[in-house]
């Protein structure tokens, strides 16, 4: 037997994730932000103040995206913007309490969802194998 295709195992994996997420999403509270704004508020919860430009480099994605993301964080009051004690020209990023609450409403809720999942729909050793396959899924991120 010759070495699983790569590639349809990839399409798996991009439809499977792609329907968790879309599930998580439907578990999770409405707060009128999209993926990109949560991303963005979740990089600045974990990891703490960042510039426009280090979003947008650490994310990959256009500063113009970033930009117009973080204007409507700020809009609703879930990230603010700071003067950099180090270089006054530039501003940084840093979430809100109203952010950090919006982050935890959704988190709640979506690992209430999953929780619930994976005990009611796996066995216990299903569900050690699933544990040991998050190892394997970490490396495709690193």
């Amino acid at each position: 037997m010759g070495a699983p295709d790569a590639g349809k195992i990839a399409d798996e994996l991009q439809l499977v994730v792609g329907a968790l997420v879309r599930r998580q999403r439907a578990v999770s509270p409405p707060h009128d932000v999209n993926l990109s704004q949560v991303s963005i508020l979740k990089r600045l919860d974990r990891e703490g103040p960042h510039s426009v430009a280090d979003v947008a480099r650490l994310d990959r994605i256009t500063h113009q995206s970033v930009t117009v993301s973080v204007g409507r964080l700020v809009d609703r009051g879930l990230v603010r913007r700071e003067p950099d004690a180090g270089d006054g020209r530039r501003k940084l990023l840093v979430i809100t309490a109203a952010g950090q609450q919006l982050l935890a409403e959704r988190r709640d809720a979506g690992h209430d969802h999953l929780t619930e999942a994976i005990a009611e729909r796996f066995s216990p050793a299903e569900q050690a194998r699933l544990s040991e396959s998050l190892t394997l899924l970490r490396r495709l991120i690193d």
